[in-house]
């Protein structure tokens, strides 16, 4: 099968998984379903068409292609057109700019499966995959642009397909105990927040790629890339039967709310699944109040049931020093006993990061003898610079399908610069309430010109819509905030 032949394959199978979906859909909310299949088809073309021009070289053999396997899928001028005319007529001048952010199709199934957990955007994610690959196929040589546009394509969708919700837990068989993921934690509290259990495995190269893609945190990178080379080193000497100094995989995180300490030990517990260290690689998120019981012989009991959660993955204990506050008869002493005898008994099950203010955790890990050898190795995670907050504003906005205007952002650069950076500084969460908030004063603001616009007669744009202006910025922000981030 030649390289066309391929791509319109790829794109039957891309329509024929997708247009059903679409007019289901419409279908539920009222809408016409008869254009289902045309705007699945334009999507495959969009998703061609920026990948033919990724590496700024168009050949005449490209636009042939895509007139091949488009021109009987769409209306307007494509059918009958000519690669000079395609040219002259700047029909691909703008195609790379698709790729810049998920297309409204993507949208309106991930909406769905947030909706009624579905996997519509999964089943999109697959053919179009399929379709980028194909396209990338044609010239018989695909250069690294090529390659760095087909990747950041996957990685955008992955970053934005929704978490399968977790299956119900099945009853343990007769005569058995729960299993980790069935046990009760004591007084019906909930152990700890779970993440990543159900999530598609991501491969190193993936892992690593999407720690890249943070913003900012240089420092941090660069410590979890040497973790990750060590381990690799210690796969290799393995496979040649050297010695190995094998080191603990436990680490310690440090620094103020909202610095990215939990969405690294996500990424870490993939690539410590991704290198064998760990079987299943999700996160297990808890605090004192998770581990910490009332009265004498829970507390222990506790613990023992968030490593359990958190068996084959990664434990994060957030503001971890907390454990070690409280006076004689506090029981934050046998948490953290508890908690190094597990750490050893455990160590080929589970990773522990604990995390908080660096001052703070020097005083945790000299609490107990046994904490430093298990933490030999801390991350340190800097505030965000008001450059680096305003890049997580912008991406904030290209993630819902929202535009700053320059007025916009000189107005929350004013704010950050504002903002003091002492102890408790919201960094990332600060971002994203300021966002939150421009978003709701946004919505008053369009409400109003809607209004306004029909007693007129006439409709509003999208532009009214997705557009974030100065007014809609909050005339100052709280810089300790908190929110998840």
């Amino acid at each position: 099968m030649d390289t066309t032949a391929r791509l319109s394959h790829d794109v039957d199978l891309f329509v024929a998984a997708l247009t059903p979906v679409l007019e289901a859909l419409a279908r539920a909310t009222g809408m016409d379903p008869s254009r289902a299949g045309a705007d699945v088809a334009l999507d495959s073309y969009h998703l061609a068409a920026a990948l033919v021009v990724a590496d700024g070289r168009v050949g005449d053999h490209e636009i042939l292609a895509l007139i091949s396997v488009f021109a009987g899928r769409l209306d307007g001028r494509l059918g009958q057109a000519t690669p000079e005319e395609v040219r002259r007529q700047g029909l691909l001048d703008d195609a790379a700019e698709w790729l810049g952010a998920p297309s409204p199709l993507f949208s309106l199934l991930r909406d769905a499966d947030l909706g009624d957990h579905s996997a519509r955007t999964r089943v999109y994610y697959e053919r179009a995959m399929a379709v980028a690959h194909a396209t990338a196929a044609f010239d018989g040589y695909t250069d690294r642009l090529e390659l760095a546009a087909v990747d950041d394509f996957r990685k955008m969708l992955l970053r934005l397909l929704p978490t399968p919700p977790a299956a119900p837990a099945a009853p343990p068989a007769q005569g058995t105990g729960p299993g980790p993921a069935e046990t009760a934690p004591a007084e019906g509290r909930p152990v700890g927040t779970v993440e990543g259990l159900h999530e598609p495995e991501r491969s190193l190269d993936e892992s690593l790629a999407a720690l890249d893609e943070l913003v900012g945190l240089d420092g941090v990178k660069a410590e979890v890339r040497l973790v990750t080379d060590l381990l690799r080193v210690e796969q290799l000497r393995r496979a040649r039967d050297l010695p190995v100094a094998v080191q603990s995989r436990h680490l310690v995180f440090t620094g103020n709310p909202g610095t990215g300490k939990t969405t690294v030990a996500r990424l870490v517990a993939q690539i410590y699944r991704a290198l064998g260290v760990v079987e299943r690689g999700h996160l297990v998120e808890t605090d004192r109040s998770g581990l910490v019981a009332g009265f004498v012989g829970q507390t222990a009991t506790r613990v023992t049931e968030v490593f359990d959660a958190a068996d084959g993955g990664v434990l994060l204990i957030d503001e971890a020093y907390a454990l070690a506050r409280g006076g004689e008869r506090d029981f934050g002493a046998e948490a953290i006993d508890t908690l190094v005898k597990l750490m050893e008994d455990r160590r080929d099950r589970v990773v522990v990061i604990v995390a908080g203010y660096t001052d703070e955790m020097a005083t945790f890990i000299d609490a107990n003898p046994g904490l430093r050898s298990r933490f030999p190795k801390t991350i340190f995670f800097p505030d965000y610079t008001t450059d680096e907050l305003l890049a997580i504003l912008e991406l904030l906005a290209r993630r819902h399908h929202y535009r700053l205007t320059r007025g916009a952002r000189d107005a929350m650069r004013t704010l950050l610069d504002r903002a003091p950076r002492d102890r408790g500084f919201g960094n990332g969460r600060l971002a994203r309430n300021l966002f939150e908030a421009a978003v709701a004063r946004q919505a008053s603001r369009v409400v109003a010109r809607v209004d306004a616009l029909h007693r007129e007669g006439r409709e509003h744009t999208e532009e009214d819509l997705v557009t974030l202006t100065a007014r809609d910025v909050p005339e100052r922000a709280d810089p300790h905030a908190t929110a998840d981030g």
